[in-house]
């Protein structure tokens, strides 16, 4: 049985890759991860705050030894007192990258263009085999338009392109008006892939302390269908790569991601739930149900069920609405 996918110009073993998840900070925990099957590893993001926080410590630090130059080292401030989360990255990434020998991607998280963007050479010069760039931004400002905040992720992805040879995939959220749009936009600006979608954590309040407080929940199975619909309309409609994050969770959500466009599948919520082992009984599975109805191969599925390829693209559109409204049962 042939499992094999090509993503970002990669050819993978299979399409389950690791997706950014605390799961990447641990150099064991990845050895197991890749022992088990995963066919690629996203590292956790470096966030854009993170790279701006370290340079601000830094030239603080430059300051203050220029202005005490026979200062005492007990003046200086603390290192460990500062967020040196840029170098232990990189660091991490280096020691991943030599003790696995499948893609490892590392990862950004931004949401302005700026000088931090430069860090994807870093990234790249330390090993990784491509980038994931989750732009996670929320607009707040009245006066800030939708094609301004499209433009944000354009802006960001062309500076990273100019700074880096490896590929490149765009993390998205949902949370655009004519997605089809945006991806080919940001196919023209040297986007080599999308990862459909971006998970959203919703902040809740606390009505007896009140206070705004973080609720991290998993995903849910679910949450896969939206991915679904977006996978179909925009597989064949665009030369990208995509990969597929967000409530895949077994091997139907794998094989229903595969059908509708996608070229790997990310596991998160699955993995901190049941292990790295939960890899290779996802694969077995998804084997015994390709034998059964005889593919012989994850490519001969894939985009099976896509909005070119389906006997009814109208289910991904306006017309599925009204129908599954019709189909509730009291």
């Amino acid at each position: 049985m042939d499992l094999k996918t090509t993503y970002l110009g990669f050819e993978l073993a299979n399409p389950l890759m690791v997706g950014a998840c605390p799961l990447g900070t641990n150099l064991d925990t990845i050895r197991q991860l890749e022992d088990a099957g995963a066919s690629a590893i996203v590292l956790p993001s470096l966030f854009e705050e993170e790279i701006q926080a370290a340079v601000h410590a830094h030239l603080e630090m430059e300051s203050v030894g220029a202005g005490f130059a026979e200062a005492s080292s007990s003046y200086m401030p603390d290192p460990e007192g500062y967020h040196v989360g840029p170098d232990q990255y990189l660091d991490h990434l280096r020691e991943v990258k030599e003790a696995t020998s499948i893609p490892i991607i590392g990862s950004l998280n931004g949401s302005t263009p700026g000088g931090w963007t430069s860090y994807a050479k870093k990234i790249q010069d330390s090993g990784a085999d491509a980038l994931e760039l989750n732009v996670y931004y929320l607009p707040t400002d009245p006066d800030e338009t939708g094609e301004q905040v499209e433009q944000r992720a354009i802006d960001i992805v062309s500076a990273i392109k100019s700074e880096v040879s490896i590929p490149v995939a765009v993390k998205l959220s949902t949370f655009f008006s004519s997605i089809p749009n945006l991806a080919r936009k940001l196919e023209h600006a040297g986007a080599d892939g999308l990862v459909i979608f971006n998970r959203f954590y919703q902040p809740d309040i606390d009505i007896e302390e009140l206070d705004v407080v973080p609720n991290l929940r998993l995903s849910t199975a679910d949450e896969l269908r939206l991915r679904l619909r977006w996978l179909a309309i925009l597989s064949g409609q665009v030369e990208l790569s995509l990969g597929a994050t967000g409530g895949a969770h077994n091997a139907v959500d794998v094989i229903k991601a595969i059908m509708t466009g996608a070229d790997a599948v990310q596991l998160v919520s699955a993995l901190l739930i049941h292990g790295p082992e939960h890899i290779t009984r996802t694969l077995e599975a998804i084997e015994f149900w390709m034998q059964e109805h005889d593919y012989e191969s994850v490519r001969q599925m894939h985009g099976s069920m896509n909005l070119q390829r389906t006997p009814n693209p109208k289910a991904f559109s306006r017309a599925n609405y009204m129908r599954m409204l019709d189909s509730w049962q009291m």
